[in-house]
């Protein structure tokens, strides 16, 4: 999470099914089945709740805590929350996340330290690309016709490996692959 208009960011570390949630949000990937956040919105939606904002209110010991602001037309009333939870959930709303200037000075860092650490993995992840082949999947080899004349991927093979890693819930190839395709038609 990053200041608006400033430079300082909030490290929150958050587990892998959080997390893959909240990259399914941000990279509009829509899964097959809904997904705990999705459920708490249809729930939310069908009950007629609204949901305001999120707030990172508090860190003690280490530990970021969190409150989903919420409103049912008559009143307005906060649920505690996990961050990782809190974030997932405000993306599927739209709502704004903020935090409180006591947790952003106890844990905040400068972005300008951010952005050595960027630049140094960067560095090792372009090192590490050019020892191997592109992410993005390849046919088999008992497919070459999905092959085009350049070697690439045709786009009809690539629909289907998109709509394969969407039914095997991995979102992270489905973004990829989604990333290629709206290259191509771009």
């Amino acid at each position: 999470m990053g200041e608006k208009g400033g430079n300082r960011r909030l490290p929150i570390i958050i587990g892998m099914f959080e997390a893959q949630s909240i990259a399914i949000q941000i990279e509009k990937i829509s899964p097959n089945r809904p997904l705990t956040h999705d459920l708490f919105k249809s729930f939310a939606e069908h009950v007629h709740v609204v949901i305001l904002e999120v707030v990172i209110s508090d860190l003690k010991e280490g530990v970021f805590y969190s409150r989903i602001v919420c409103s049912d037309g008559a009143t307005t009333f906060d649920i505690d929350a996990r961050p990782s939870d809190a974030i997932a959930i405000g993306l599927r709303f739209g709502v704004p996340i903020f935090t409180v200037e006591s947790v952003l000075s106890e844990a905040g860092i400068i972005l300008s330290d951010l952005d050595e650490a960027e630049s140094e993995a960067e560095e090792e992840e372009d090192d590490e690309d050019e020892d191997t082949d592109s992410d993005l999947p390849r046919p088999s080899r008992s497919q070459p016709e999905a092959r085009e004349p350049s070697g690439q991927v045709s786009l009809d093979e690539l629909t289907k490996m998109l709509a394969q890693a969407l039914e095997k819930e991995d979102y992270e190839k489905a973004a990829k692959i989604r990333d290629e395709l709206n290259k191509r038609n771009g």
